[in-house]
């Protein structure tokens, strides 16, 4: 049996603190931040040899061995082992048939979802089905405390290289430990990251709730909504951002900004987005694995006479000042701001590196599919791909919403947009959020006060009521 030890003794970034309480608030709830992604893999596959990659990579990064635990003084800690034994699980389907191999597989990913102890390394598992000769499938399943979007394409590219060496991991660089990104956190000036939050919040008094609070409510299964905007209005939308020096981020920040704001009616509305947190200044970030995301507050200010290229060139100002103060933790920053800076919904820009081909590539195979890369508490999320065809994808709560008026939201933001494609110099009060047929409604529906009116003058119109009533009294 191989003997575990602790090598090393890290702090929490302040995600990683969020993500460990809310794994230990309820254990009986389900976990929503244990990912899950699978990945179809066609040809020939040594199957002995991806397991040893697999467990190379786990001795290479200690970021992979580590597990969390509390001290006596209740302060969070992760103890990075050494000696960890990769978990790891094949199962041979082929023999049964299509529709039966289909349900199993089906089953047997889903057996793999059980939440982890953060107490026991490592937080993640591997499950290899054989589907036929040529065909396998790996599930990956981990928590989502260990690593961020970022870091999986970066994991599955050192993957593919380890694989094609026979399993050498020297053929790699040396590893930029995420240790050295815990140390640059706790080198910053937290003091002048408060004065900053404080400012950015100030006059932020009530929260922005798209949906009322229900503090007993237990995280469920998240639906998913995806849409896309196609690729003429993403090309539109790149060439707004370009004319007034914009990021695409920050128009999509808008418009979302604007959809929470009518949704709430609020002109004063506060969201979470979710920042990539990697310092440009530390030496080899690009290449660390870990956890450097971390959600901060976005306060949009919609005033009704601006046009929208102001309110999106101010956002973009306010965000770039707040770009250094981005490492502190939201639990901190929500204790200065006050309720001002509470939300329900979050925002998440998925801008990390992509390859056209996808970041696995073993050596004679065909691969689809990917990991999963997002997961959130909040009732109401938005991920947005920015591809050549822009896809948003909602993640929401059932109990909270339903696929049908979450549909209704991707509509009404995919309407912004065009809005703002197709004149950012629009006042923002008359951006409108109806589509034609709820247009139709209010204005001739609802507003049906038409009356039948006679004609004649007011003489024989006097005179025909005289007919009609002629005890009446004339006043």
């Amino acid at each position: 049996m191989t003997q575990v030890r602790i090598e090393d003794v890290w702090p929490l970034s302040p995600l990683q603190e969020g993500l460990l309480f809310h794994a230990g608030y309820d254990e009986e709830a389900h976990d929503v931040y244990v990912l899950q992604g699978a990945m179809e893999l066609r040809g020939v596959l040594d199957a002995d040899l991806l397991r040893t990659s697999w467990q190379a990579l786990l001795d290479r990064h200690a970021t992979l061995r580590a597990s969390f635990q509390r001290r006596g003084t209740g302060d969070p800690v992760q103890l990075i082992a050494s000696g960890v034994k990769l978990p790891w699980r094949e199962v041979d389907l082929s023999r049964l048939d299509g529709a039966e191999r289909q349900r199993e597989a089906e089953r047997l990913a889903d057996a793999e979802k059980t939440r982890f102890d953060p107490a026991v390394p490592p937080l993640l598992r591997l499950l290899l089905l054989r589907l036929d000769e040529s065909h396998h499938r790996l599930v990956l399943t981990m928590h989502h405390i260990l690593l961020d979007g970022w870091s999986l394409p970066v994991l599955f590219g050192e993957l593919s290289t380890v694989y094609a060496a026979g399993g050498d991991v020297s053929v790699l660089p040396p590893v930029t430990p995420y240790r050295e990104y815990l140390a640059w956190l706790g080198r910053q000036d937290k003091e002048a990251a408060r004065e900053a939050w404080r400012e950015a919040l100030a006059g932020t008094v009530e929260p922005t709730l798209v949906h009322p609070a229900d503090p007993g409510a237990k995280p469920s299964v998240p639906g998913h909504t995806t849409l896309t905007v196609g690729a003429r209005l993403t090309e539109e939308l790149g060439e707004v951002a370009r004319a007034h020096g914009l990021t695409l981020n920050t128009v999509i920040q808008g418009a979302w900004g604007a959809l929470v704001g009518m949704l709430t009616g609020r002109s004063d509305v506060v969201f979470g987005a979710v920042v990539a947190g990697r310092p440009a200044d530390l030496p080899g970030v690009e290449q660390m694995l870990g956890l450097f995301i971390n959600t901060v507050p976005v306060r949009v200010r919609l005033d009704p006479d601006r046009t929208i290229a102001e309110l999106l060139t101010e956002l973009q100002l306010r965000q770039a000042e707040l770009l250094p103060h981005q490492h502190l933790g939201l639990t901190e920053i929500q204790r200065l701001a006050g309720t001002g800076a509470t939300f329900d919904t979050l925002l998440v820009y998925q801008n990390y590196p992509r390859t056209p081909d996808g970041p696995l590539r073993l050596s004679g195979l065909k691969i689809d599919g990917s990991a999963s890369e997002d997961a959130a508490h909040y009732p109401l999320a938005l991920a947005v791909a920015p591809l050549d065809d822009l896809e948003l994808r909602f993640d929401y709560q059932p109990d909270r919403f339903d696929a049908a008026a979450v549909a209704t939201m991707g509509r009404r933001l995919v309407r912004l947009l065009e809005q703002i494609a197709a004149d950012p110099t629009l006042p923002v009060g008359r951006l409108d959020l109806l589509e034609e047929a709820e247009r139709g409604l209010v204005v001739d529906g609802w507003n049906d006060t038409a009356r039948p009116v006679g004609v004649g003058t007011l003489p024989e119109l006097f005179g025909a009521q005289v007919v009609r009533t002629p005890d009446a009294v004339a006043v």
